[in-house]
C-alpha cells in the first residue's frame, strides 16, 4: 500500500506540481549560494549587506532559463537521460550568465570564484532532487508488483535492445531481468544495472527469477539465425515477441508500439531473395497500371509494391467498398509521405468501385484508363466458402477473369497477369477448379494473334493473407485453444504475402505469353508442427495424452469439403527455369479458344439458372482430375430444390 502522501502527491493538479518544484529550486538556489560562500570562506557564512545581491539575482537568472529550456514540462517520474541532459544544459547556461554578472558588478565581498561553485552545487542539488523523487514515485509496493504480468528478458544488447528496455522500464506491465546476448564479450557486463546473460543461462533464469517473456530485439539478423533462436525458444515456456526488422525500422528509434507478435515469416525461417529491381519496374514504372482485386490480402501487397516502383497512374479496382477505402487511404499516404522527400514521384492513384462480374463496367474502365499492365488479383479463394457458394464463386473466378482478360485485349494492354493457386492443380474443390478454368481462359487468349501479353503466376498459401491459418490459430491460442486442425497429416506450401507479390511482379516481367509460372515455395510445412510452434512460442504447452496439464489443446476436426491432405504446383512434369532462381516455367495443355468459349457460354447459362449441379458437371469435363460432389451443392441450388419440393407437394 502506498503511503498517504505520495498518493496526495500523485492526485494534485500539474500546475501545483510545477509551482512546487519551482519553489524547490528557489530553495535550492539559495541553499548551494549559502555553501558556495561557506566552503569559499571556510566558515558558516551569514551575508552582509552586498552578499545579499547574489540571493536575489541567482534564482531570477536560473528559473527563466529552467523554464525556457523545458525543465517545468518534464514529467519526473519518467525522468531519464533526455531530461537530465536539459537539466545540465540549463545549469551551464546558468552558471555562465551568473559568473558574468558577478564579474561584471563585483559586488563588495563575493568573490568571482563563487560564480562557478554554486553552479556546479546548483547542478548536483537539481539532478540528485529529480532522481530521489523519481526513485520515490517509482518506488515499487506490493500493488505495484501485482500489477507486473510479464518478467521480461531482452534478447539483443545491441542499440534497438538498450531503446526498448528504456521504454520498457517506465511500464508497469513489464520487469526487465537483463539481457540475453550471443556475443562472448557482453556476458556478465551490466548495461544501466542490467545484467548480460549467455543464452545457456536462460533455463536457470525461468526458474529461478521466474522470466515468462523474451522480447527478440536483434532487427539486423538473418532470418535463418531468428528461425534459430527461435527454436531453441520453444521448450521454454516463455512468451517470445519481437521486434520488426531493419526496413520496417526506418526512423532507427524503438518504442512500445513496435513490440509484436511473431512475425509468420519468423515461424518457417524462409529468407527472401533479393528482388531484381530491373525486373520490378519493367512493366510499372511510368505506366498505367489496373490492380483488380486490390482491397484483397494479395491485391493489396501488389498495390504498395507497385506504387514503390512509380507509375504514372496506380487503377485500384475492387466490388468491397471498405477493402477498397483502406488500401486507397494508406497508399496516399505513403505517396504523401514518399513525396516530401522526393519530389520525382507523381504517381496518381485512382480508386474503382466495380465488380469484375460487370462486364459493360470493366470494359469501359479498361478502354477509358488504357492501363498497360493489369494484375487480376480479384477472385473468390476460401475453398469452404465456394464449396458451398458455387455460383458466386465461378461467376467471379472464371467468367470475371473471361470479361476482364478480353476487355483487356480490346483496350490494347501490353501485359495481363492471372494470380493463381496451387489448387488448381488436380483439384479437389470448386475453388481450385474455377482458377484452373480461369487459367485456360487465359492460355487459350494467348493462343491467339494478340497483342496482349497474357500469362499466369501460380502460387501456394500466403502466410497472414484473409485466407491462411496463421490468423485463425493467432487468436484461437488468445481465446485459450482449442486450436483446430482439419486432418493431423495436412501439408502446404508457405510464403510471406510481400514475398509472393515481389516474384508475381518479377515474374510477369519476364512472360512471353501463354506461361504458367510457378513459384518456388519451398518446402512443404506440416500444419500440426506449425500451429504447436505457435502456441508453444506464445508461452504455452500443447495439450495431449502424454501431456495431459498442458494449456491449448489441438483438435482434429476432419478434412472440410474438396480440402486436399497435400497441394502440387504442377500438373506436368516439366518445368523449365527462368532467368530468376526462385521462378520456374510451365507449359501445360489447354482448349482452343473456339471450343472453350461452348463451355464458358454453358457456365453463363447455369449461372443464370442458378444451377450448379451442371456447373459442377461443366467444371469436370474442362478440368483434369476434377471430380465433383453432387451431394454438396450451393445452398441457392438446394433452398430451389425445397422450394420445388414443396410446390409438388401442394
Amino acid at each position: 500500500m502506498e503511503f498517504p502522501i505520495k498518493q496526495f502527491f500523485r492526485i494534485l493538479p500539474r500546475r501545483v506540481k510545477q509551482i512546487l518544484v519551482l519553489g524547490f529550486d528557489v530553495g535550492a538556489a539559495w541553499l548551494t549560494l549559502w555553501m558556495a560562500f561557506s566552503l569559499r570562506l571556510e566558515t558558516y557564512f551569514a551575508p552582509t549587506a552586498a552578499q545579499w545581491w547574489p540571493f536575489a539575482v541567482a534564482p531570477l537568472l536560473a528559473i527563466p532559463i529552467f523554464i525556457k529550456l523545458g525543465l517545468y514540462r518534464a514529467v519526473i517520474r519518467y525522468t531519464g537521460l533526455s531530461a537530465l541532459q536539459a537539466i545540465a544544459k540549463a545549469a551551464v547556461i546558468y552558471g555562465a550568465v551568473f559568473f558574468i554578472v558577478l564579474a561584471w558588478v563585483k559586488w563588495n565581498d563575493v568573490p568571482r570564484s563563487i560564480g562557478i561553485l554554486q553552479p556546479i552545487l546548483y547542478l548536483l542539488s537539481i539532478a540528485v532532487s529529480r532522481a530521489l523523487i523519481r526513485f520515490w514515485l517509482n518506488s515499487n509496493t506490493s500493488n505495484q508488483n501485482s500489477q507486473i504480468k510479464e518478467y521480461l528478458l531482452i534478447y539483443g544488447a545491441g542499440a534497438a535492445g538498450i531503446q526498448i528496455a528504456h521504454a520498457l522500464n517506465h511500464s508497469k506491465q513489464y520487469r526487465i531481468v537483463g539481457f540475453i546476448d550471443d556475443d562472448s564479450n557482453l556476458h556478465g557486463k551490466t548495461i544501466n544495472g542490467w545484467r548480460i546473460y549467455k543464452p545457456a543461462e536462460l533455463d536457470g533464469l525461468i526458474a529461478e527469477v521466474t522470466v515468462n517473456g523474451v522480447l527478440l530485439a536483434m532487427p539486423s539478423i538473418s532470418k535463418a539465425r531468428r528461425f534459430e533462436i527461435l527454436e531453441s525458444l520453444r521448450d521454454k515456456t516463455v512468451h517470445v515477441r519481437s521486434l520488426p526488422d531493419l526496413s520496417e525500422l526506418a526512423s532507427g528509434d524503438v518504442s512500445l508500439s513496435d513490440i509484436h507478435e511473431l512475425d509468420v515469416a519468423d515461424l518457417l525461417g524462409r529468407t527472401p531473395m533479393a528482388a531484381d529491381f530491373t525486373l520490378m519496374s519493367k512493366n510499372i514504372q511510368g505506366k498505367v497500371v489496373l490492380i483488380t482485386g486490390a482491397g484483397g490480402s494479395i491485391g493489396g501487397e501488389l498495390s504498395r509494391q507497385i506504387l514503390n516502383e512509380h507509375p504514372k497512374t496506380l487503377l485500384l479496382l475492387d466490388h468491397n467498398e471498405y477493402g477498397l477505402y483502406m488500401i486507397h487511404n494508406e497508399l496516399q499516404t505513403r505517396l504523401q509521405a514518399s513525396t516530401n522527400t522526393n519530389s520525382a514521384n507523381h504517381s496518381a492513384i485512382i480508386p474503382l468501385l466495380a465488380s469484375v462480374r460487370d462486364e459493360a463496367k470493366i470494359d469501359l474502365i479498361l478502354r477509358t484508363w488504357k492501363p498497360h499492365t493489369v494484375y487480376h488479383a480479384a477472385a473468390y479463394k476460401h475453398v469452404p466458402m465456394v464449396e458451398h457458394n458455387v455460383c458466386e464463386g465461378v461467376a467471379t473466378n472464371v467468367l470475371g477473369t473471361f470479361y476482364t482478360a478480353r476487355a483487356a485485349l480490346k483496350a490494347g494492354v501490353s501485359h495481363f497477369v492471372l494470380i493463381s493457386t496451387d489448387k488448381a492443380v488436380r483439384p479437389t474443390n470448386v475453388m481450385g477448379a474455377s482458377k484452373r478454368v480461369a487459367e485456360l481462359v487465359l492460355q487459350a487468349l494467348a493462343n491467339e494473334e494478340t497483342s496482349t501479353t497474357f500469362t499466369m503466376v501460380r502460387f501456394g498459401n500466403v502466410l497472414d493473407s484473409s485466407g491462411s491459418v496463421v490468423p485463425l490459430f493467432r487468436q484461437q491460442i488468445k481465446d485459450g485453444g482449442p486450436v483446430t486442425l482439419t486432418h493431423a497429416d495436412v501439408t502446404r506450401y508457405f510464403m510471406t504475402i510481400p514475398e509472393a507479390a515481389c516474384l508475381v511482379i518479377q515474374a510477369a516481367a519476364m512472360a512471353k505469353g501463354g506461361e504458367v509460372f510457378v513459384l518456388d515455395m519451398g518446402e512443404p510445412v506440416k500444419i500440426y508442427d506449425l500451429a504447436k510452434r505457435m502456441i508453444e512460442l506464445s508461452g504455452l504447452a500443447v495439450r495431449s495424452l502424454e501431456q495431459p496439464s498442458g494449456d491449448i489443446e489441438i483438435t482434429v476436426m476432419g478434412l472440410r469439403p474438396g480440402e486436399k491432405l497435400y497441394e502440387e504446383l504442377l500438373i506436368g512434369n516439366n518445368p523449365q527455369p527462368s532467368h530468376h532462381p526462385k521462378i520456374m516455367r510451365a507449359s501445360e495443355a489447354f482448349l482452343p479458344l473456339t471450343e472453350l468459349k461452348i463451355y464458358l457460354e454453358e457456365i453463363k447459362t447455369s449461372l443464370e439458372n442458378n444451377d450448379s449441379i451442371l456447373i459442377k458437371n461443366i467444371l469436370e469435363k474442362l478440368v483434369s482430375g476434377y471430380k465433383s460432389n453432387s451431394s454438396n451443392v450451393d445452398w441457392i441450388t438446394n433452398q430451389n430444390n425445397v422450394q420445388h419440393e414443396n410446390s409438388i407437394s401442394i
